[in-house]
C-alpha cells in the first residue's frame, strides 16, 4: 500500500524509520571517510537556498556525499536575506568558511518542468519567471552583504529542471550552461563553460563547483531513456517546522517552513490550507497528519536545552495557528516535537509529561 494511503499512525512510524535510516548512513564510516576526503579536495563550503519540494535532492542529482552540501529549505524557495534570523545563520556560516580560508558558493534554486507547468513550483503558483526573479533578487541581496566582486562569497543562480534532474547555471549577460543539453562526452569541456559563463568566478571556487556539475551530468545521462514517473499530485500531510529535515526528500509527503521570517503565521496557515485541501479532495486520508517541530543543536548542554525549548515554542507557536485558522485540521493533529543532533543527522523525539 502507498505510503500516503496508510493509517495516520503507519505513516508517522514511516517517516521516522526514514529519519533513523538516514542518520545511520551518514554516520556510517564510508560516509565519513567520503565527506573527509571530499572536503579535503574540495573546501569551498558549499551553501544552497531552496524549496522544501523533496525532487530538490542535490546530493543525489550531483553525485555528492551527503553533509558537503548545506540546505537552507523554505515553502517555495522563498527567503529574504534582511529576515534577521537567516542572516544571521548565513553569516556565520560565511565567517566560519572564511577564517578556515576557504571561500563560499552560495546556489540560488528555483525550480520548473519542461514536460507540464503544472509541476513547477506551486510556491510561484507554477511561473518559472517570477520564481527565476525572486533568485535574483536574493543574488542581488547577497551580493549586498557580501560584496559585488565575489571574491569570496559567489552568490549562483540554478535552475533545476525537475524532469530530467538537470541543472541550468545561469552566468553573466543572461547566458546559461544547460546541463540536460550536453552529451555524456563533455565532461571534459565543463571548466571552459564555466570559465566562460562566470568568469569572475574565483578559480578555487570553480573548481569546487566543478565535481558538482559533472556529477550532475553523470545522474542525468544515467536516467536517459527510463521511464519515469513524472505526474505529481499534491498529497502532503505532514507540516514541518523549524530545521533538520535533511532526511525528508520525498516528493508531495511534507510541506516545511523554515523558521527564517520574522512572521511564520503566514506559511503555516498556507502550509495547514494546503492540509485541508489535500483532505476534502480525497488526496490523503482525513484520520490525521503530522506537525514536526525540530531545531539541530551541536553539543550536549545549553546548545541542546535551547534546541529544546525553541522547537517546544515552534510546536506550540504552530498548532495555535492551526486551531486558529483551521480549527476542524487541528481536531486530527498528530504533534511531534524533536531535535537533531546536527553531526549525526540523529532525529530525537522529545517526550513531556
Amino acid at each position: 500500500m502507498p505510503l500516503h494511503d496508510r493509517p495516520i499512525e503507519e505513516r508517522i512510524e514511516a517517516l521516522l524509520a526514514l529519519s533513523r535510516e538516514h542518520a545511520d548512513t551518514f554516520c556510517s564510516p564510508s560516509a565519513w571517510l567520503a565527506r573527509e576526503r571530499y572536503l579535503a579536495n574540495h573546501p569551498t563550503r558549499i551553501v544552497t537556498m531552496k524549496c522544501m519540494d523533496g525532487r530538490l535532492h542535490l546530493p543525489h542529482a550531483t553525485r555528492t556525499p551527503l553533509g558537503i552540501i548545506t540546505p537552507f529549505r523554505n515553502l517555495g524557495g522563498i527567503f529574504n536575506l534582511g529576515w534577521p534570523y537567516l542572516g544571521e545563520i548565513l553569516t556565520e556560516t560565511v565567517e566560519s568558511a572564511v577564517r578556515r580560508g576557504n571561500g563560499v558558493l552560495l546556489i540560488i534554486t528555483y525550480h520548473f518542468s519542461r514536460g507540464e507547468k503544472l509541476r513547477g513550483c506551486a510556491g510561484f503558483a507554477c511561473d518559472t519567471h517570477a520564481a527565476l526573479a525572486h533568485a535574483r533578487e536574493i543574488r542581488r541581496q547577497a551580493e549586498r552583504i557580501f560584496g559585488r566582486d565575489h571574491r569570496h562569497v559567489y552568490p549562483l543562480v540554478c535552475g533545476f529542471e525537475t524532469d530530467s534532474d538537470a541543472l541550468i547555471v545561469h552566468g553573466a549577460d543572461d547566458a546559461t550552461l544547460d546541463i540536460s543539453e550536453l552529451a555524456a562526452d563533455a565532461e571534459d569541456d565543463l571548466e571552459r563553460r564555466l570559465a566562460n559563463l562566470c568568469p569572475d568566478m574565483p578559480v578555487d571556487i570553480r573548481r569546487d563547483l566543478l565535481p558538482l556539475l559533472k556529477g550532475n551530468l553523470q545522474h542525468v545521462d544515467s536516467l536517459r531513456g527510463i521511464d519515469r514517473e513524472l505526474g505529481i499530485e499534491h498529497r502532503e500531510w505532514v507540516i514541518c517546522v523549524g530545521r533538520g529535515f535533511d532526511f525528508l526528500h520525498l516528493p508531495n509527503t511534507a510541506l516545511i517552513v523554515g523558521p527564517y521570517s520574522p512572521d511564520l503565521s503566514g506559511p503555516i496557515g498556507t502550509a495547514a490550507a494546503i492540509i485541508a485541501a489535500n483532505m476534502k479532495a480525497g488526496r490523503i486520508r482525513d484520520d490525521g497528519f503530522l506537525l514536526l517541530a525540530s531545531t539541530p543543536y551541536e553539543t550536549v548542554g545549553v546548545d541542546r536545552a535551547r534546541a529544546e525549548l525553541k522547537s517546544c515554542f515552534l510546536a506550540e507557536f504552530a498548532a495555535q495557528v492551526i486551531a486558529r485558522e483551521h480549527p476542524a485540521l487541528a481536531d486530527c493533529m498528530t504533534l511531534r516535537t524533536a531535535v537533531v543532533h546536527w553531526p549525526s543527522r540523529r532525529l530525537e523525539l522529545l517526550h513531556h509529561a
